[in-house]
């Protein structure tokens, strides 16, 4: 339990460090206060400053997308670039690129496919996760530990290793659905979004991200369904959607919150 705590603890100072660090601490504040309400302007937290760490939290050795850009070349001359992507996604004239298609083994043999982002799109991903993420994180139940900031499968063993000992357990169940990543609705994801997410702004750049599709064998595919695997954003995507299916429309724990928005 001591770890536990500890583990709570340095995740709250992260989130405030965060939060006060890009103007984002009212935002943290509002959505943990009130967890129906909706938030009509977030945009303009996408600050030419936020993006350039964003730029800084991306993996420098990660593969380039369709745009053949690693991290090392844009460095040279990122501070314009990236007040040129910020002019570009408040006018409305950023344009996402698609993703490229790469494919990795998993241990039964399969193919699991990745989605590489351009390296842009990358930075404004991450900078909208971390917008998104002080309005969601106040949001999950504590018993989540996927794609979660300071938070592993470690973590989770260890929730686990304390429950299975501290309480009468009948039953584990171990479950996995399958092809999640790639079969995600957008239009239930991104009313699953409004809920929380009122800046059309928003909600427009993350279709964007959803729909642009990716480049396979040379071809263009239009994406209809899922997310990419891979991309920058497409964690804490997957984490609102499962976070309304399974607990808010899905758990009996979920009802006052219903309520509220009923």
């Amino acid at each position: 339990m001591t770890e536990r705590n500890t583990m709570k603890n340095t995740i709250v100072r992260t989130q405030d460090r965060v939060a006060v660090l890009f103007g984002l601490d009212g935002v943290r504040r509002r959505a943990e206060s009130d967890r129906s309400v909706k938030f009509t302007s977030l945009l303009h937290h996408v600050t030419a400053t936020l993006l350039r760490e964003s730029y800084y939290q991306l993996k420098k050795e990660a593969a380039a997308g369709v745009d053949d850009e690693t991290w090392k070349e844009y460095y040279e001359g990122h501070w314009d670039r990236i007040e040129n992507l910020r002019e570009q996604i408040h006018k409305g004239s950023y344009r996402a690129q698609p993703s490229r298609r790469a494919y990795v083994t998993k241990e039964d043999g399969s193919q699991r496919p990745l989605g590489i982002a351009a390296l842009e799109d990358k930075i404004a991903q991450q900078a909208i996760s971390t917008v998104l993420n002080q309005i969601y994180e106040p949001d999950f139940v504590d018993f989540s530990y996927g794609f979660r900031e300071n938070r592993s499968q470690h973590n989770a063993l260890d929730a686990l290793y304390v429950g299975i000992t501290s309480r009468k357990i009948n039953w584990i169940l171990d479950a996995d659905i399958k092809g999640f990543f790639d079969n995600l609705n957008h239009d239930v994801l991104l009313g699953f979004l409004r809920k929380r997410i009122g800046d059309n702004r928003v909600l427009r750049l993350i279709s964007k991200w959803l729909k642009t599709g990716y480049i396979e064998n040379g071809k263009r595919v239009r994406q209809e369904i899922g997310t990419p695997q891979g991309s920058v954003i497409s964690p804490l995507l997957a984490n609102i959607y499962l976070h309304y299916v399974c607990w808010i429309y899905g758990h009996p724990g979920g009802a006052k919150q219903r309520q509220k928005e009923t």
